[in-house]
């Protein structure tokens, strides 16, 4: 059964709450001094605080509230605090929601309002309480990942990343061909790097190729290596990509930019091990691992008629798939720090519009956008201004709002650290009209 602590030094309202919530099968301690109560969130599991605002008879300013509320929300930041202020006396209250606290009510109350907000509170706790059993396990996890590999200092929050980098720490010592797929600047290549160094040839030279990069008359000879005189141009010879990752890993990025005639080429090492330089008829023999990286939808490019299906299943053993960073937002705030300078901040509104941008571009996009903002910032705050992204538009009372979905919901409140008041203003909904969204999705219910 949830507790709820009552910090309140009148007897009445103590009795009329306890019989209140006891027709609902709410707990109910009772403090009627700021020190008994925190002595009772110090000795006692409480779920929910109710506080005065003021203590004293020839006090009426809230300021013993406000000391009250610091000291609990300080100490607590994760138990849900209503303030409790006379009619006529709530701008104390209205500026410590601001500061964190989850609601506040007049005397005299309703008893279904005040009912209703407490049940959506307790639920609300419970999710969060459930959310935090998921981030530490998922923390564990990443430290546990992170003391028995090398990560290469890769920076993710992430349940997708945390899995993609679990999958490449697994599969790095067996000896097979890793497909790496994701959109541009996801960090495909951050993973490869992952493989090879926790891989059993991590000590043998690592060659990246990015096949988009190359010219495709110049392909053929990038990889398998060319003789003097083999074309105009050709005066001496020089070894190709696989003969440079001979004993070690080859990474070819962007493979499906591979004209055919190269991917014929390729299926032939990979099956063999064999391939000759342009221009020799001398047949030469490699050990390489293979770990290659593509933004295509290779099925489709098979339809199309543009890639081996051959090749796709023999470089397609495993495979890694980096979702955008858009699915993955749990990573945005953590690179953002990264790619900071030391002594930079961020700012909320800054943090508010990283977390709502699109980030087509993905990581390399959101380094950029740092690394731009910190060079021409005058000081060592980066505000939402000097990101440049595009303005989240807020939609006025005169004009469309877009309706919040389930997924809409649970995103804003875990934003909001589960604050009830500023969810809603994001929203740009009131109080009610969320806990009515919020019953409606039925979401602290379906998510425990």
């Amino acid at each position: 059964m949830s507790q709820i602590l009552l910090i309140d030094d009148n007897q009445g309202i103590a009795k009329a709450l306890k019989v209140l919530f006891s027709l609902y099968n709410l707990s109910m301690q009772h403090a009627e001094t700021p020190e008994q109560g925190l002595v009772l969130l110090e000795t006692t599991e409480i779920d929910l605080v109710i506080q005065d605002m003021n203590f004293s008879d020839d006090t009426t300013s809230g300021e013993e509230g406000k000391i009250l509320f610091n000291q609990i929300h300080n100490q607590y930041p994760d138990t849900p605090i209503i303030l409790l202020t006379a009619w006529g006396k709530i701008e104390m209250a209205v500026e410590l929601v601001k500061q964190g606290a989850a609601d506040y009510i007049t005397k005299p109350w309703d008893d279904i309002k005040l009912v209703n907000t407490l049940t959506n509170l307790l639920e609300l706790g419970q999710l969060r309480r459930q959310t935090h059993s998921i981030l530490k396990h998922k923390s564990d996890q990443a430290k546990k990942l992170a003391k028995n590999f090398d990560l290469c200092d890769t920076i993710f929050d992430s349940e997708a990343m945390l899995q993609n980098l679990t999958i490449a720490t697994q599969i790095a010592h067996a000896d097979i061909p890793v497909l790496i797929t994701g959109p541009n600047g996801s960090g495909k290549e951050k993973i490869a790097e992952v493989i090879q160094v926790n891989s059993s040839v991590c000590k043998q030279p690592f060659i990246k190729v990015n096949i988009g990069a190359l010219p495709v008359d110049l392909l053929e000879a990038e990889l398998f290596g060319v003789e003097a005189g083999a074309f105009t141009g050709a005066q001496k010879k020089r070894i190709g990509r696989f003969e440079a990752a001979d004993g070690g890993t080859l990474f070819l990025d962007e493979i499906g930019n591979l004209p055919l005639n190269g991917q014929i080429k390729l299926l032939r090492v990979i099956q063999t091990g064999e391939f000759e330089r342009l221009g020799s008829s001398k047949t030469r023999k490699v050990t390489v691992r293979i770990i290659s990286a593509t933004n295509a939808d290779l099925k489709e490019e098979i339809e199309k008629g543009n890639f081996r299906e051959d090749l796709y299943y023999r470089l397609n053993v495993i495979e890694i798939n980096i979702v955008p960073l858009c699915d993955r937002k749990d990573d945005i705030l953590p690179l953002a720090l990264h790619f900071m300078p030391d002594d930079f901040v961020l700012t909320r509104d800054a943090e508010r519009d990283l977390m709502n941008h699109s980030w087509p571009g993905n990581v390399r996009e959101l380094q950029n956008v740092i690394q731009r903002a910190s060079l021409l910032s005058n000081d060592k705050k980066l505000s939402a201004d000097k990101l440049g992204l595009l303005p989240v538009k807020i939609a006025s009372n005169n004009s469309s709002r877009i309706e919040p979905d389930k997924q809409m919901l649970i995103e804003t409140l875990a934003k909001n650290k589960h604050n009830i008041s500023q969810t809603a203003k994001q929203l740009g909904l009131s109080r009610q009209s969320l806990y009515r969204r919020l019953d409606k999705y039925d979401i602290a219910k379906g998510h425990l």
